[in-house]
C-alpha cells in the first residue's frame, strides 16, 4: 500500500486516493485536507518540513510544487550544517501538536520535504528507536536526499501497536515497494528497536532484495542494563515512574560532546574549535530536559514490554534472514552490549558485515562526527539494482568527505614527505605543480607503483585537490573488496579507497570506467611491483600486452606517463617477499591467503603476484617527487592504434618515458636542498607547516 504520509507539522486527514508511482509522473489525485505548515512558533522550520508528493506546501505567499527531478545537494558550511539540537526542538514540537490533535493516531509513514531524489534511486525506509518519531535521520536527511528516496515511520508518543502490528505494517510497505519496482533493492535503516524490527521483517521474507543498515541492533535486550528496570517497574505506581525517565535519557545520551560536534569545524584552529564545541553545548544543555515529553512516564513500561517482546520474536527467527546487513555498533553505548552483539549477528546472518564505532554511545544518528550516507557509500553498500556495480554506483564524494576522509587520510605521510609534483606541457617545458595537465578529456595516468603503494593516497588527493580530475584507481581486490572487511572493522567510516572511487582491478572494470568517461589511474606491474624485492627499486615488471593504448584510443582518453620516487628515502626491506616465502614459519606467518588470483593469464615475473607483509625499517623520511610526461593525445588516432604494431609502439614508448622520468626525479632530487628531512621540518615549521619548502628547479 502507499504510505500514509505524516507532515512533521501536517494536519493530515488522508481522505484522497493512492499516489502512482515512479515510472509515469508522480501525481497527486484530490488530496483533500492534507496540509503543509510553515513559520515559525509551534510551527516547524520550513526546511525541515515533511511531505506528500504532489502536494503544495503553503507558507505566507509561498507556493512550491514537489516534483520529481535529479537534484545535486549543495555543500553545507558547518553553520548551516544541523546538530542533536535541531532534532530535539522539531521532536519536541511534533509531539504537542499531535497530542493536540487526534491524540497521535495510528502509525504511518512521512517524507521529509528535500529537493527530490534522482529518478533511478532506491528507497530508504527508517525504522525509530523507542523515541517513535521517525525523526532520527533528521541530521542526515539533506546528504540521504542525493542516494535515495526517504521514508520514515512514525510511531505516535501514546500508541500501543503491538510488535507484530509494526512488523505487519512494515512488511506490507516492503512487498508493495518491491512490486513497484523490482529492479531496486529496499533499504532499511533501523535504529535499536527499529533494527529488531527490521530484522524480523528480513527473516519473514527472505526471498526479497534488501539492504539491512542497523545502529546498535536491540536484539540484545536480555543482556541489557534495561533488564534491570522491569522489577521497578511492574511494582511502581505510574506518578513516581518519572524518575526513572531521567535515567533512561542518561544511559541513551552517553556522551554529550558527541552531540555538540555538529558544527564544529574540523579545519578549525584548536581555539575555535573549543569555541564552536563550547557554543554548542551550552545551547544544547537547557533542551535536553524536553526528551522526555516523547518518553511519558506511563509509557515506559510499555515501550521496554514490547522491547522485549519484539528482541524474542525477532531472535527465534533470525536465521532464516538472508538479506545484506551492516551492522553498526558503539562502543561506548550504555543502554546495550553492542559490539558482542555485532560479533553474534556477524556468526549467525551470512555474509553479515560490522563496524564499530569506538567512542560513540548509543544514538549513533544524532551524534555530530557520524554521517550516514558517506558510510554507506564508503563500505560499498549502495547500489541501485540487484547487483553492486562498483562503476555506476558511485556517487562523488562532497568538498567535506573529501577533506575529512580521503585528503586528511593521508595528513601524516604528506607532512612527513612534503611531496612535490612536476608536469610537462605538450611543447615538452617542464614547470612544478600541475597546471600543464589538460583537462579537455579525460585522462589515463600510467606509471610506476611504488612499494606498497605508498603513493595511491597522496597521488589521488592532490591530483584532485590541484586539477579537479578525479582518478578512478584499479585496485587490488583486498582493498576494495569483501576481504577489506576481515581486514580493517574498526575503521568506521569506511574504506577512504572506495568513497574515493576506487574499483577492484580487471580489464572489464577499466573498461566500464572508460566507457563511463572517468579518468583511471593504472598501475601495469600491479602487485608485482608494489611487493619488489630487494635491489628492484624503480624497477618496471610490465606485461607484453599493450591493451590499455587500444582501451585509452577507443573513447578518445589522453594517456600521461608518470613517475614517482621516494620510498627508498622512506622504508628499509629487511626480508623481501621471496625469502619469507623461502622460511615456512615467516611464509605462514607473512604471506595472506585465500587472496583472489590476479594475472592468471600472464607468465614470468608480472604474474608472481604474492601478497606478502614484508619486514622492513623505517628510515627518517626523505621526500616524494612526481613527475608527469608529456600527455599522449589518442582521440585523433583512434583507427591507428587499434593496430597491433603500433599499439605496441605506443606501450613501449610510454614505459620508456616513465623509466625516463623515474631516472630524472632520482638525479635531480639530489639538487634538492630540502631533500632531508631534518632542514625541511625547520623550515615547514616557521610557517606552522603551511607552507611547503622549496625544491629543484626542472629543466
Amino acid at each position: 500500500m502507499r504510505p500514509k504520509v505524516l507532515g512533521a507539522m501536517i494536519s493530515l486527514f488522508w481522505r484522497g486516493r493512492r499516489m502512482r508511482r515512479r515510472g509515469e509522473e508522480r501525481e497527486a489525485e484530490n488530496l483533500e485536507g492534507v496540509t503543509v505548515l510553515g513559520g515559525s512558533g509551534d510551527q516547524l522550520n520550513k526546511k525541515h518540513l515533511l511531505h506528500a508528493e504532489g502536494v503544495t506546501a503553503s507558507s505566507g505567499d509561498e507556493n512550491r510544487k514537489l516534483e520529481n527531478a535529479a537534484i545535486s545537494i549543495p555543500e553545507v558550511s558547518h553553520e548551516q550544517k544541523l546538530t542533536v539540537r535541531n532534532y530535539i526542538e522539531e521532536v519536541v514540537q511534533v509531539t504537542y501538536f499531535l497530542q493536540c490533535g487526534d491524540g497521535g493516531g495510528a502509525p504511518r509513514w512521512f517524507s521529509p520535504l528535500l529537493p527530490a531524489p534522482p529518478t533511478n534511486a532506491p528507497i530508504l525506509l527508517f525504522l525509530p528507536g523507542m523515541d517513535g518519531t521517525g525523526l532520527g535521520l533528521l541530521l542526515h536527511h539533506e546528504s540521504l536526499a542525493r542516494l535515495f528516496e526517504l521514508w520514515c515511520l512514525h510511531i505516535p508518543v501514546h500508541d500501543r501497536t503491538p510488535f507484530t502490528g509494526l512488523v505487519k505494517l512494515v512488511e506490507d510497505t516492503v512487498i508493495e515497494e518491491t512490486k513497484r519496482r523490482p529492479q531496486s533493492p529496499i533499504y532499511l535503516v533501523g535504529d535499536s528497536l527499529g533494527a529488531v524490527l527490521a530484522l524480523a521483517v528480513a527473516a519473514r521474507n527472505p526471498e526479497l532484495d534488501l539492504v539491512l543498515i542497523l545502529s546498535n541492533p536491540a536484539t540484545s535486550f536480555d543482556r541489557s542494563q534495561l533488564q534491570l528496570l522491569f522489577p521497578f517497574l511492574q511494582n511502581t505506581l505510574p506518578s513516581t515512574l518519572s524518575t526513572v525517565a531521567p535515567l533512561l535519557l542518561s544511559l541513551t545520551l552517553g556522551d554529550p560532546l558527541k552531540f555538540a560536534q555538529g558544527r564544529v569545524n574540523n579545519n578549525a584552529s584548536i581555539l575555535q574549535k573549543a569555541e564552536q564545541l563550547c557554543t554548542s553545548l551550552l545551547a544544547l544543555f537547557p533542551l535536553l530536559p524536553k526528551l522526555l515529553e516523547i518518553l511519558p512516564p506511563e509509557m515506559l513500561g510499555w515501550k521496554l514490554s514490547m522491547l522485549h517482546t519484539a528482541a524474542l520474536y525477532t531472535n527465534s527467527r533470525i536465521h532464516a534472514v538472508r538479506a545484506e546487513v551492516l551492522v553498526l555498533a558503539s562502543g561506548n553505548d550504555l543502554v546495550l552490549p553492542s559490539i558482542d552483539e555485532a560479533e553474534r549477528l556477524k556468526k549467525i546472518i551470512p555474509g553479515c558485515r560490522v563496524r564499530f564505532f569506538r567512542e560513540n554511545g548509543h544514538l549513533l544518528f544524532l551524534e555530530g562526527d557520524f554521517n550516514l550516507a558517506t558510510l554507506i557509500r564508503s563500505t560499498g553498500s549502495y547500489r541501485r539494482k540487484h547487483k553492486y556495480d562498483p562503476v555506476n554506483d558511485f556517487v562523488m564524494f562532497t568538498r567535506d568527505e573529501f577533506q575529512t576522509l580521503i585528503y586528511n587520510h593521508q595528513f601524516f605521510l604528506r607532512q612527513v614527505t612534503s611531496p612535490v609534483f612536476f608536469s610537462t606541457a605538450e611543447d615538452g617545458g617542464v614547470i612544478q605543480g600541475l597546471s600543464n595537465i589538460p583537462t579537455d578529456r579525460p585522462v589515463m595516468l600510467v606509471g610506476y607503483h611504488m612499494f606498497l603503494g605508498l603513493e595511491l593516497g597522496i597521488l589521488v588527493a592532490d591530483f584532485w585537490n590541484e586539477t579537479g580530475i578525479l582518478l578512478r584507481g584499479l585496485a587490488h581486490p583486498i582493498s576494495v573488496g569483501k576481504m577489506y572487511e576481515d581486514f580493517v572493522p574498526d575503521r568506521a567510516m569506511g574504506d577512504p579507497a572506495r568513497l574515493g572511487g576506487a574499483v577492484s582491478v580487471s580489464g572489464k572494470a577499466m573498461f566500464q570506467l572508460l566507457k563511463s568517461g572517468a579518468s583511471v589511474l593504472l598501475f601495469p606491474g600491479g602487485q608485482r611491483e608494489a611487493g619488489h624485492r630487494k635491489g628492484e627499486t624503480y624497477k618496471l615488471f610490465w606485461p607484453e600486452k599493450a591493451e590499455f593504448v587500444r582501451m585509452a584510443a577507443r573513447y578518445g582518453v589522453t594517456i600521461i606517463p608518470f613517475a614517482s620516487v621516494g620510498e627508498d628515502d622512506l622504508l628499509e626491506i629487511l626480508v623481501d617477499a621471496n625469502e619469507i616465502r623461502s622460511v615456512p614459519f615467516l611464509k605462514n606467518l607473512l604471506v595472506v591467503k585465500d587472496v583472489p588470483p590476479l594475472r592468471t593469464n600472464f607468465t614470468g615475473e608480472v604474474a608472481d603476484q604474492p601478497l606478502v607483509a614484508p619486514i622492513m625499517a623505517p628510515k627518517l623520511p626523505g621526500r616524494f617527487y612526481f613527475k608527469f610526461m608529456k600527455p599522449i593525445r589518442t582521440h585523433d588516432r583512434r583507427e591507428e592504434l587499434q593496430q597491433k604494431d603500433e599499439a605496441d609502439h605506443l606501450y613501449h614508448h610510454v614505459k620508456r618515458e616513465v623509466e625516463n622520468g623515474l631516472a630524472y626525479l632520482q638525479e635531480k632530487r639530489k639538487e634538492d636542498p630540502y631533500r632531508e628531512f631534518v632542514p625541511r621540518v625547520l623550515y615547514e615549521s616557521i610557517s606552522g607547516m603551511k607552507n611547503k619548502a622549496p625544491t629543484f628547479t626542472p629543466e
